[in-house]
């Protein structure tokens, strides 16, 4: 696994305890880095993720399901969910990843974490979400300003 995509797995792990089990944000990304070898810069990025992605999960699903009607946001897998939400943060919020980089991040997250449907469904939903960019990024930007 390439370090970037392992700083994503191990930001993707702690989203998906936190989903699952409610523990509080800073402990499970601790426990979470304890258990990889990420070295101090990786563990950082992982960490931006995180706590990027974490403050805005109502945002981002909000956006997700626009993009996914045919599968409401309580039916789709918690890992897919979360996947889409790192890549979306990534595209729209951080800005650094290229959106193409993101994208395929998030499809090789899904092959390795979800189901045999899961790559097929996220990219199909972050291309929805690419072909509106401009828009989603303005619809974000206001809803970040209020």
């Amino acid at each position: 696994m390439k370090p970037r995509t392992k700083a994503r797995s191990v930001a993707l792990q702690a989203l998906y305890e936190i989903d699952v089990t409610d523990h509080p944000l800073g402990r499970v990304w601790q426990e979470r880095v304890a258990e990889s070898d990420l070295d101090t810069s990786l563990a950082e990025f992982s960490n931006l993720i995180v706590t990027g992605v974490f403050p805005l999960t109502s945002t981002l699903d909000q956006f997700i399901a626009e993009h996914a009607p045919e599968w409401p946001l309580d039916q789709v897998a918690i890992i897919d969910r979360n996947i889409l939400r790192i890549a979306l943060w990534e595209i729209i919020v951080y800005g650094e990843t290229p959106i193409k980089v993101a994208i395929n991040e998030a499809v090789e997250l899904a092959k390795i974490y979800g189901s045999d449907s899961s790559a097929r469904f996220v990219n199909g939903v972050l291309g929805s979400l690419v072909n509106r960019y401009n828009e989603i990024q303005q619809s974000f930007k206001r809803i970040m300003d209020k």
